[in-house]
């Protein structure tokens, strides 16, 4: 504990005075790091030593390193880890089987989290404690004056703590196993933080939440929005303090919407479960990106770098925290932009927007001749989460149509994979209380739409 204590001391005094030595001061800090991981990622992960074999012995610049992508990763993923009494096989067999090992600790020591990102392809991602570490220090250093504010500390001393996580439930996500992990640390905080499926039916959600009295939500913000209508409907009877969206983009529209409902303030967090702490938001409201941590570079098609100003085509990441399963120039998915100006708020951490993750609210019909409406990133998740689906497409073409564009696993029989994932929405739009819903399943693969933006779930009529 003293050891890991000191770790976390350390890594705040670094956070700390890295923000103060300037630009110039980060980027020699972010190359000695860089320099760090791929010495250890050489030694420590046969993936690695394969991939780096005709990489210069001392690398200061990502672009010296191939860019590397989830479905090699994951096809090499014992190879890719560096500690070796780590595999896929078992992980799978001892803890992402079991949902009662929700927030434990592999081996003791590792968080395990399986994603999909933007693009649909799954993955099983592996933290060592000193990353999150990192990402602890990140979140109280760089977000110690915007993530809550003084009057809304107030509020929650005198209302009390109640955190409710608006997340897909039913598997190792990474919002569930974060909720998990936090609650199984100490009996206190399970009373006070609870994970609230949004794959459950509304009416269900609403009456959970009725009874919980949140006082912090955090989670997609589509379904920020969809309770935020029932709020307005008088369905939901709740009152937060504070709004934390993350996991898609949120329009100024939505925000609005669920301040307005809500009579709170609304903020969000860009993050992924690969680089879980990639950006803090300053004061102004702009995400920087903490390049003392992470490397974030956004490149085209053919992963050359393009300018500050340009919107990418994808972004490569960096872990620069994480030694047990590195992550070197990953393709994270996601669209950005780096600000070609600095922020007025003076930081020295460059500010990005992003332009990637969005989805559509889904409204289907209800047998009584009602509406039911439903998240995109809980319908994506019973679509991906089947086996044999690598990405996948899902477009509302009416109120009871549903046209599914699938690409699957190269081992996978594509029409078993399709008939799953017509059997598994059936089940959900069923508990949703929508349908029927016709599945018509496409030829045609996924594919981004004119823009270059690749959307998993949207309506188009």
């Amino acid at each position: 504990m003293l050891g890991l204590a000191g770790r976390t001391f350390g890594a705040a005094w670094r956070t700390w005075r890295a923000e103060r030595g300037g630009p110039e001061a980060i980027r020699c800090l972010q190359q000695a790091r860089l320099a760090e991981l791929v010495e250890f990622a050489r030694s420590a992960s046969p993936y690695y030593r394969r991939l780096y074999r005709d990489v210069p012995e001392k690398v200061t610049d990502p672009r010296q390193l191939p860019p590397v992508g989830k479905r090699d990763l994951m096809a090499n993923f014992d190879d890719w880890v560096t500690d070796p009494h780590i595999t896929l096989a078992k992980l799978k067999s001892e803890m992402l089987s079991d949902l009662s090992q929700l927030g434990t600790l592999f081996r003791g020591r590792y968080l395990v989290v399986t994603t999909s990102g933007s693009t649909g392809e799954p993955a099983v991602l592996i933290h060592d404690r000193y990353s999150w570490v990192v990402v602890n220090v990140l979140v109280r250093v760089r977000e110690r004056r915007t993530l809550v504010k003084a009057s809304e500390v107030r509020d929650f001393l005198c209302r009390g703590l109640r955190a409710a996580a608006l997340v897909a439930g039913g598997g190792h996500f990474a919002g569930v196993v974060l909720t998990e992990n936090a609650r199984r640390r100490a009996p206190a905080i399970a009373r006070r933080l609870r994970v609230f499926s949004v794959l459950r039916p509304l009416p269900e959600l609403v009456a959970e939440l009725n009874t919980f009295k949140p006082t912090l939500l955090f989670g997609y913000p589509s379904a920020m929005i969809q309770l935020a209508a029932e709020q307005d409907a008088a369905r939901l009877r709740i009152r937060p303090v504070l709004a934390i969206s993350s996991g898609e983009n949120l329009s100024a529209a939505g925000r609005a919407f669920i301040e307005a409902a809500f009579s709170c303030r609304v903020t969000e967090r860009y993050l992924s479960s690969e680089v879980p702490a990639l950006t803090s938001q300053c004061r102004l409201g702009a995400f920087h990106v903490n390049t003392d941590w992470y490397i974030l570079e956004p490149v085209d098609a053919d992963y050359r770098p393009v300018p500050a100003g340009t919107t990418s085509h994808t972004a490569l990441v960096t872990n620069l925290a994480n030694r047990v399963q590195p992550l070197i120039r990953y393709d994270l998915g996601d669209r950005v932009t780096l600000a070609a100006e600095p922020c007025p708020c003076g930081s020295p951490f460059p500010a990005v927007t992003i332009d990637g993750r969005k989805g559509d609210l889904l409204s289907f019909a209800a047998p009584d001749g009602g509406i039911v409406t439903v998240l995109p990133l809980a319908l994506g998740t019973v679509i991906e989460e089947t086996p044999g689906v690598r990405r996948f497409q899902a477009v509302r073409t009416g109120p009871g149509n549903l046209t599914v564009r699938l690409e699957a696993w190269p081992d996978a029989a594509v029409a078993e994979v399709r008939q799953a994932v017509t059997e598994r929405l059936e089940g959900y739009f069923a508990a949703l209380g929508a349908g029927p819903v016709a599945i018509e399943h496409t030829d045609e693969l996924p594919r981004p739409d004119r823009s270059g933006k690749f959307r998993q779930v949207w309506s188009a009529g």
